[in-house]
């Protein structure tokens, strides 16, 4: 399932917008028939995980049932104008700080899913009722049915001040969802699972059915159970959301294949990269960059920290970065400037980054990392996931545990300099008339934090580390740049005709590794 990115946008922030809310005169949730003597155990993920592999031993099935054509012809504008009425909010019978609010399904969203909460233990439907809703212009022939479904949902909580209730996570499409910290705008995604991204066909798993523990009073988290299908593999997911100024999300997956999958993506991060200080596009109009991630930031399990640039190539790449247990991995909005972006709307600078902690022994594998060609910044064309080295089989269960956190700020990412800028342009000296060669490059990278500005005491203790993977490097030199506290790197390179190299580079005092690993790819083809 795929969507243009602005429309959800829009759809997200028309939701949001419409259901801020104070905490009191929210409706109360009906109580579940209370449990007999005979009740069987309280709903757990294990029943989550029991009700996956059962799915998973069996052919794959699509859902038969799907939403009236009434609202499969739903435009934008019209499905826009259904908003969910926020006194009709679930989830406020305990008196804890959470509250849910369910989407309508149509338009793009025409495959319900079913939606329970679990209280003391019972796991009960939510029926679909108009009454939920508040449909605005949007005129239907004739009453919807009870079994209508939702296209999917969101909790709010008082992420921003005690006294308003803000979306703080939302599921709605295939298995992606979002969530906030504090002062955060929507603009990245997560997925639940990726299969075969960036390939043809691309696979999009469904989250199916949804479990949502209705919170006690005071708590400081909410727990979110789902199902997930597709023709390849099934799966049980547990989510444990912390909201905080860096709000996290605990996950663990326990997967089903029904087929061997040779790419299977896990903790998958989905966003937008069309424009940036390193891949300018005249196109932009008014507005210097448009990207809600502007690159890779990779934590390799040998303690190497890796920043890898974010591109809108010309042509489909793909990029991998071999591991071992991994330390973690997230695609990163490192640029917080309202003037680089300059859109008063969509708040660039304040999308969250999404940084991915594996628990366990994840084994070998790559981050891998698709970028996609895209004309304008309504699609999202960048992927990152971890790739598994061994292809799941059919049958055999699959664990996954990670943490993921919404962050605003890498400030305690990591003790190394930090790149602040990557220029690209090509290595015409001053002057020269000389050809360039189709294969060169220059790259002008900017390195800032940590100890960099104790270095600008005696510049020359700092050189560059540079090499690249085909070609060769014809210069490389190192300059302070007190604008910054800290230095700039200067790097020529050649690629022979048709190959393709990777530039690496970091900055260091002696043996000392002063900053991170930068890499760029160039391709003189």
């Amino acid at each position: 399932m795929t969507m243009d990115r602005r429309t959800l946008l829009k759809l997200v922030a028309t939701a949001a917008a419409a259901s801020l809310m104070p905490r009191t005169g929210i409706a109360q949730q009906v109580d579940p028939a209370a449990r007999g003597p005979q009740a069987r155990p309280p709903f757990s993920f294990e029943e989550v995980v029991r009700r996956a592999r059962d799915l998973g031993s069996l052919p794959y099935e699509r859902p038969a049932s799907a939403v009236a054509d009434v609202l499969a012809k739903l435009d934008f504008d019209a499905y826009r104008d259904i908003r969910f009425r926020p006194d009709k909010a679930l989830l406020a019978q305990s008196g804890g700080p959470f509250r849910m609010q369910l989407f309508h399904p149509g338009f793009l969203f025409r495959q319900p899913v079913t939606i329970n909460v679990i209280r003391e233990g019972v796991p009960t439907p939510v029926p679909f009722s108009a009454q939920m809703f508040d449909y605005g212009r949007t005129k239907l022939d004739k009453p919807l049915p009870v079994n209508t479904g939702f296209a999917g949902f969101r909790l709010h909580y008082p992420l921003n001040n005690p006294k308003v209730l803000d979306e703080v996570i939302s599921f709605l499409g295939a298995s992606y969802f979002r969530f906030l910290g504090r002062n955060q705008h929507y603009g990245l995604s997560a997925r639940g699972l990726a299969v075969n991204a960036g390939g043809e066909p691309e696979e999009f798993p469904v989250f199916r059915e949804f479990w949502i523990e209705n919170p006690e009073a005071n708590a400081e988290r909410a727990t979110i159970y789902a199902l997930l299908d597709s023709p390849s593999i099934a799966g049980a997911f547990q989510f444990h959301l912390y909201p905080a100024a860096q709000s996290v999300l605990d996950v663990t997956a326990t997967l089903f294949p029904r087929t061997s999958i040779p790419k299977l993506g896990i903790a998958p991060l989905t966003s937008m990269f069309f424009s940036g200080e390193n891949d300018r596009h005249l196109d932009t109009g008014y507005r210097p960059e448009l990207h809600d991630s502007d690159g890779l930031l990779i934590h390799s399990g040998s303690g190497e920290w890796i920043w890898r640039p974010l591109r809108n190539p010309a042509r489909p790449a793909i990029a991998a970065f071999v591991e071992r247990n991994p330390r973690g991995f997230g695609l990163m909005q490192r640029d917080r400037h309202f003037s680089h972006y300059q859109d008063l709307d969509l708040h660039y600078q304040t999308r969250p980054s999404y940084w991915i902690e594996p628990r366990g022994d994840w084994g070998e594998g790559h981050v891998e990392l698709v970028e996609l060609p895209t004309g304008d910044e309504t699609n999202d064309n960048i992927v990152a996931a971890w790739i598994p080295r061994q292809t799941p089989d059919r049958g055999q269960e699959l664990t996954f545990g990670y943490r993921i956190t919404a962050l605003d700020r890498e400030t305690e990412m990591h003790p190394g300099g930090k790149v602040l800028n990557t220029f690209v342009t090509v290595p015409k000296a001053h002057g020269s008339d000389e050809p360039v060669p189709a294969g060169a490059r220059r790259y002008l990278v900017d390195f800032n934090g940590d100890d960099l500005p104790y270095y600008l005491g005696d510049p020359q203790l700092v050189q560059v580390d540079a090499s690249i993977s085909a070609g060769q490097v014809t210069r490389a030199f190192v300059l302070p740049n007190p604008a910054i506290g800290g230095f700039r790197a200067s790097i020529d390179i050649e690629v022979p005709e048709g190959q393709t190299g990777d530039v690496r580079a970091f900055l260091r005092a002696g043996d000392k590794a002063l900053t991170e690993t930068w890499i760029y790819p160039w391709s003189s083809q």
